[in-house]
């Protein structure tokens, strides 16, 4: 990392600056990391429990990260850590805009994300690194929003690649019935028409409420799985649309035939991945392990990538200036290393980052996304999710 440093700063013919700066008090980018945490009932599996520090910690070691290059460059990177109920979340980002804070990661729901990007207008930037709803990438899109976390058209299009590279193409969608389940159902539907998979049958898994883990929860889940599967159209693989974690995690080793369980639970898309190696993620892992004592969740990865992508705008144009970091981050010469094997950029259209998307088992990656005989004219990244040619997002021309 010393080396990388150095080596750029000679590129950048930066080493009188960096020399000058670390004999002044350093210019202080302020960010803040707002979490925003609906009351809602457990996840079904107790390793999924939410940990306080989630989030947080992954803004923690992307400060670590950003200060190593901005001790060089007169910088100095903070990051507040603001957990909110619902109702307090306006508040909240109003505080943080009357004290200046220039950028905040947001982590919320799409309705959330979508209210607190309208009452933000033109004031602050945000970094949405939870909410996955394309409509925040098409119809909702805002101007003043940029998005880290992948949209659902993303991970339902590096799974919809890695089932037709098997030759999986006959799906059987079964879609949850939450908001954002049919959100995802959607995106799967698109993702079917787009590399020609076919739906042979859809089913819908209302949510009845009552508990979601009972001591004899398995023996009643032996019983309603495979029934609810069963006598379904002869299909190569099961796709689960399920964002609200109600039954998905169920399906494997129950249905009725015996079928590969996808999307939601068994062959996952995700961001990141514990056990992701490749291309210097080992080292990433652990030093997240140290500094956390737990392994690198999805949401941690996001946030720090969004500090990342700050620190990048930093370092890169010389600058602490809130605007001209927004300008440098949405501008054509914008990059960043997310130890995923290539470079990251933003989709100028709707203001999304490009990404590989990993596929998951519960202990190893199975493969990443995009598949290697998808190609695009401009990068292959935009083989995943939703292309320029086929855009709702508008924003305003006076932007």
């Amino acid at each position: 990392m010393f080396r990388e440093i150095l080596a750029f700063l000679a590129t950048a013919g930066l080493f009188a600056t960096a020399a000058v700066a670390q004999q002044s008090s350093p210019e202080v980018i302020r960010a803040a990391v707002l979490r925003v945490d609906r009351p809602d009932l457990p996840p079904i599996s107790r390793l999924e429990l939410a940990t306080d520090d989630l989030g947080f910690a992954g803004a923690r070691l992307a400060i670590e990260d950003n200060d190593t290059t901005g001790r060089f460059m007169g910088q100095k990177f903070e990051a507040e850590e603001v957990v909110v109920a619902p109702e307090t979340a306006a508040e909240e980002l109003e505080r943080l805009i009357a004290e200046d804070v220039g950028f905040v990661v947001l982590l919320a729901d799409d309705d959330t994300t979508l209210a607190l990007a309208d009452q933000a207008g033109d004031r602050i930037t945000l970094l949405n690194a939870a909410a996955r709803g394309d409509n925040l990438r098409g119809r909702d899109c805002r101007f003043n929003m940029i998005h880290v976390a992948p949209s659902h058209a993303m991970i339902a299009d590096a799974l919809a690649q890695f089932l037709m590279w098997k030759n999986w193409s006959r799906w059987f969608l079964i879609e949850g019935s939450h908001a954002a389940d049919t959100d995802l159902a959607e995106a799967y539907r698109r993702a079917a028409r787009k590399f020609g998979a076919k739906l042979v049958e859809e089913r819908l898994y209302e949510d009845t409420g009552g508990a979601r883990r009972t001591d004899s929860g398995h023996v009643q889940v032996q019983k309603q799985i495979p029934v609810f599967t069963q006598r379904a159209a002869e299909h190569d693989v099961i796709v689960a649309a399920d964002e609200a974690d109600v039954f998905a995690a169920y399906l494997p080793y129950q249905v009725w035939d015996p079928r590969p369980v996808t999307g939601s639970a068994g062959l996952v898309p995700r961001s990141w991945h514990p056990a992701m190696e490749s291309w210097g993620a080992s080292q990433f892992q652990n030093r997240f392990e140290a500094l956390a004592n737990r392994p690198m969740r999805e949401i941690d990865y996001q946030v720090w990538l969004a500090l990342r992508m700050l620190g990048e705008a930093a370092t890169r144009s010389g600058s602490a200036d809130t605007e001209t970091l927004r300008e440098y981050l949405l501008s054509d010469s914008f990059e960043v290393a997310g130890f995923k094997g290539q470079k990251l950029t933003l989709r100028d259209w709707d203001h999304q980052l490009r990404q590989p998307i990993l596929l998951t088992t519960g202990l190893l990656m199975t493969s990443v996304s995009p598949q290697e005989q998808y190609l695009h004219q401009t990068s292959r990244l935009d083989t995943l999710g939703i292309d320029r040619a086929e855009t709702e997002c508008k924003f305003p021309e006076a932007e």
